[in-house]
């Protein structure tokens, strides 16, 4: 335990919700649905993210041509051009970037970890904030890759960070969530759960009840966490019937998740109370995207879905091979991209399912891409990070690291940030032209 640990009183539980087997609780459950738990957490995949100041400003719309809305019309806060303060660059997950890439890139830097790199990294200032198997957060300089700072753990981290305000919050496998300096890398603050955190913490603006803003994460001990973001204290906890092993994707004042006991859940970020939940019927390893309304994510069932959260429907269903997804969502106007086990990435159509195209690499595909303007970057397992064209899927670049990437890409600017299980982050940008001398032509 880190001398910095706040212990609290758990709050009262609120009313029972209309599902009596799940409910915000502090008692464990009796007579549980069983789930296969090793198939859910045989890898654990990180998922998630968020920033409060950070990301406030507005950006340009290169990309937004494929922002999506939300229900009420307000758009979710996105990255600024400089910035990925996120898992996925927003609290809804959406995986889409500010921007249009100009291929070819080139490796800028690259940050040796001693064990294998599975978060996924989130950028401020020109920082980069990622975890690392060997325990430590580190903060490495986004134009040099040199070290700004490292902090230590009590296990090692697959999640990726948040940003909020000054602040880096991290889970680790310790069963413990940080509040970290983004500046020095100093302990604010930090709570035990009885697990392991290996999907990122969900940032959510100000509620009546919290101006503050609220953390919310989930962890192996099966709860869904609610913290209030400045002091850490304990708003209420959520219980499923198995491990939490993804993130909680947040919009119009519910967060959305999947568990390993098979279901999706929307919970009032306010309240702790559930507003909808559809069961799957097999576990859920990863993370949704959502868009207007609806949840898309993958399952162990070997299908990707689109669930209308307003009346509990799978609206769609996407099935190819008999794989599962692990792979979150990118999510534009008209399309769906995200990868399989089945060593492929797909891209489908937002409104109904149907397959536009597919990539076929050569591992499986647990990275989750990103879409900015009309290119897609994603890593496989194969060792290599793709960039691909969005509207036909064919390969535009590629780069072979060699050990497995789980990583998914962070994208700040014209900038690609992703780790490998190597044990080092890259950093990949636009290739530098040639210096050539004054009237070389004349020479």
């Amino acid at each position: 335990m880190t001398s910095g640990l706040i212990k609290f009183v758990r709050p009262p539980s609120p009313p029972t919700p209309p599902f009596g087997r799940f409910r915000v609780s502090d008692s464990r459950l009796k007579g549980r649905r069983t789930v296969d738990s090793q198939r859910c957490g045989g890898r654990s995949l990180h998922r998630t993210a968020f920033a409060a100041t950070i990301i406030a400003a507005s950006l340009s719309h290169d990309c937004p041509a494929d922002t999506a809305t939300l229900t009420n019309g307000s758009k979710s806060p996105t990255p600024t051009a400089m910035q990925w303060p996120t898992y996925r660059g927003n609290h809804r997950f959406n995986g889409l970037a500010a921007g249009n890439w100009t291929p070819p890139f080139e490796l800028k830097w690259k940050f040796k970890t001693n064990e294998p790199v599975k978060s996924s990294a989130v950028v401020a200032n020109r920082i980069v904030f990622i975890g690392s198997d060997d325990a430590h957060i580190y903060a490495v300089d986004l134009d040099t890759g040199k070290l700004r700072w490292a902090r230590k753990t009590g296990g090692p981290i697959e999640a990726p960070p948040l940003l909020v305000e000054d602040r880096v919050i991290i889970g680790s496998d310790d069963g413990i969530l940080y509040a970290i300096s983004a500046g020095s890398g100093e302990i604010i603050w930090t709570y035990e759960t009885g697990g392991r955190i290996v999907g990122s913490a969900n940032w959510s603006p100000s509620e009546p009840s919290n101006p503050h803003g609220s953390i919310l994460f989930g962890s192996y001990d099966n709860f869904l966490y609610c913290l209030d973001a400045k002091s850490g204290k304990l708003q209420w906890k959520f219980e499923t019937d198995n491990y939490i092993n993804g993130a909680a994707a947040i919009a119009d004042g519910q967060a959305v998740f999947g568990g390993c006991d098979g279901f999706v859940y929307a919970i009032a970020v306010e309240t702790g109370q559930v507003q909808a939940r559809v069961e799957l019927g097999s576990p859920i390893a990863g993370t949704a995207g959502l868009a207007d309304g609806f949840a898309y994510i993958g399952h162990y069932g070997n299908q990707f879905v689109r669930i209308n959260l307003a009346n509990e429907q799978i609206d769609w269903t996407f099935e190819d091979r008999q794989f599962p997804f692990f792979s979150s969502p990118a999510i534009s106007r008209k399309r769906t991209v995200f990868g399989s086990r089945s060593k492929r990435v797909y891209c489908v159509s937002r409104d109904d399912g149907k397959l536009i195209w597919t990539f076929p690499t050569r591992g499986k595909v647990d990275s989750s891409p990103v879409i900015c303007g009309d290119k897609v970057v994603t890593g496989s397992d194969d060792g290599r990070l793709y960039v691909l064209g969005l509207d036909k899927g064919e390969e535009i670049w590629s780069y072979q690291i060699g050990e497995a990437i789980t990583s998914s890409p962070a994208v700040a600017g014209n900038i690609i940030v992703i780790g490998s299980e190597d044990g080092s982050v890259y950093a990949f940008g636009p290739k530098t032209p040639p210096a050539f001398p004054e009237n070389a032509d004349a020479q």
